[in-house]
């Protein structure tokens, strides 16, 4: 009886202490989840589901909101919803006397599809060479990181394309300049309109059929292939500037980028001479692209700005395999 007694009273410390250390080993492993949780295990669950996962989504339709507001002013110009206004010229004012050719050295087709497609081809393959070969990072709730830095980049670079034009279609609704070869798509000439030189001609009948040919001749103020041009081959310069890193050849990028901006004033001295614009049209037009690029690539665009410090952990110091390279789109 004693020894069976025995053994229970000294078998119930032994399961006593068993218990307090699974509890202990409970509490340990409790502490240490809600660690993880609070140090961004949890945290970048949370972020891709629940409420976070959906403001995201919805700040992505605000992106879009945003980029169709932008565009509004270019579509009311192309879909002729306003009517330029119509300003008057002085008899005897040569600049407005060229002859009209029908034949363009750069069509608006051209213009369009080489800026976009040009661009646009570069920014999607410099960003498949970055998510491939660069250690890129994204906190964007699109689990493909190509599509996420895709999106971003070429986002940005859309936007930009509608504000440029945008302001360049208002600047041609508001102020209805003539172009160089107004009198010749009218249809008339001094001597038909029998007026005094040097004298103001408010208002003039012109015998054109085509009602659009005489309003795309008051828009010459300002050129629109030199503000475009200008802003794709300088946004793309930018782009290669932040992209392109190779060392190898230290002319190859500068090169690059010269025979780009080469190409955007080529596009807007080919207006001057194809009669559409006054030289001081394609000036202005060079310098409203050339602020819109450098707008749109270092405040809007992420291309020149590094990932924070706090976004990586304390083991991920510089001597880590991401750190020299690593990025967040």
């Amino acid at each position: 009886m004693l020894d069976t007694f025995g053994s229970q009273s000294v078998g119930v410390p032994v399961s006593g202490a068993e218990l307090q250390l699974k509890l202990t080993e409970n509490k340990s492993s409790a502490a240490a989840a809600v660690m993880g949780t609070e140090n961004g295990t949890g945290k970048k669950l949370l972020e891709t589901t629940g409420p976070a996962l959906s403001k995201r989504k919805l700040l992505v339709g605000l992106d879009l909101l945003c980029l169709f507001m932008a565009s509004i002013p270019f579509f009311a110009c192309e879909l002729k919803a306003v009517r330029p206004y119509r300003r008057g010229f002085i008899c005897g004012d040569q600049s407005i006397a060229y002859p009209y050719v029908h034949r363009e050295a750069i069509p608006d087709e051209l213009l369009i599809a080489g800026g976009i497609v040009i661009t646009g081809l570069t920014i999607a393959l410099g960003e498949c060479y970055r998510v491939r070969f660069r250690g890129v990072s994204s906190k964007a709730f699109v689990r493909n990181l190509y599509v996420s830095c895709l999106y971003k980049e070429l986002g940005c670079f859309l936007f930009g394309c509608c504000v440029g034009q945008s302001l360049t279609n208002m600047a041609k609704l508001s102020v209805g300049r003539l172009r160089p070869h107004f009198l010749s798509v009218c249809g008339v000439t001094y001597a038909s309109l029998n007026c005094t030189l040097g004298s103001y001609v408010a208002t003039v009948s012109c015998r054109q059929p085509d009602h659009r040919l005489e309003e795309e001749a008051r828009k010459s103020f300002f050129s629109g292939h030199a503000s475009f041009g200008m802003y794709t081959m300088l946004y793309l310069a930018f782009y290669l500037q932040a992209r392109l890193t190779w060392r190898g050849a230290r002319l190859l990028r500068p090169a690059i980028q010269f025979f780009l901006v080469l190409l955007a004033i080529y596009t807007g001295l080919t207006r001057i001479s194809d009669y559409r614009h006054h030289p001081s049209d394609v000036i202005t037009g060079y310098i409203q692209g050339a602020l819109t690029a450098y707008w749109v690539a270092f405040h809007i665009s992420s291309m020149f700005k590094s990932s924070p410090r706090s976004d990586l952990s304390p083991t991920e110091t510089l001597d880590s395999p991401l750190s020299p390279h690593h990025s967040v789109c």
